[in-house]
């Protein structure tokens, strides 16, 4: 037989529920809706999300293919779309629509407004540090002949270095900088360290090999 002190009990909490209902009821159906139009609201926004970035992307290699365009209109026209996705696109297709609107703009004649962006990337701190690497090289690459020898080389330094992924890259650019500088020595002795070099990539190879072949005319 069920205690009578715990019925009465049950009787208590039964009719304290009742009237914390009766007077909070309210508040906890508002609360119940929050829930469901918050986690409906997180799921739609999700989808806004995904669907922009989806269009930001198709809008990213439509760009890429018209900047591959030898017609200037369909160039120019490029560089809108990736300023576009630069400026609203996400943290990544922004970064990357930066670096190839720096390029194309380089190829155009604009070398202002490439160094510029690639100066935004270089020393944009949320972007993948890989990424502002190219930016530097990149910089360096379109500024020798113009840009002081020692100022080139201290940017490329840091690439330049042991562990670099870019080491091969950033020493041929060093030895552009060199034979800019009539300096063809120094030059051929990386060269020769990159023609022989197997971690470097096939086309920094063969590059270095027709450069020494050249040097030794």
């Amino acid at each position: 037989m069920p205690d009578i002190f715990d019925e009465v009990d049950e009787d208590l909490r039964a009719e304290r529920m009742r009237q914390l209902l009766t007077r909070y009821g309210g508040v906890v159906v508002a609360a119940v809706v929050l829930v469901i139009v918050g986690v409906g609201g997180w799921q739609y926004w999700q989808g806004v999300q995904a669907r922009r970035n989806a269009a930001v992307a198709q809008q990213f290699l439509t760009a890429l293919d018209s900047a591959a365009s030898q017609a200037p209109a369909a160039r120019q026209g490029a560089v809108v779309a990736l300023a576009d996705v630069a400026a609203h696109g996400n943290a990544g297709y922004a970064v990357l629509a930066e670096l190839r609107e720096a390029s194309l703009d380089a190829d155009l004649g604009k070398a202002a407004e490439a160094q510029a962006l690639w100066a935004k990337v270089a020393a944009d701190a949320s972007a993948d540090p890989l990424l502002r690497d190219v930016a530097v090289l990149q910089s360096v690459l379109h500024e020798i002949g113009r840009g002081k020898p020692e100022a080139l080389k201290a940017r490329l330094a840091p690439l330049a270095a042991a562990g670099s992924p870019w080491r091969p890259l950033a020493q041929e650019a060093e030895a552009l900088i060199d034979l800019e500088q009539g300096q063809k020595q120094e030059a051929r002795t990386i060269l020769k360290q990159l023609a022989t070099d197997a971690a470097a990539p096939q086309g920094v190879r063969g590059r270095a090999s027709a450069m020494l072949a050249w040097l030794d005319e």
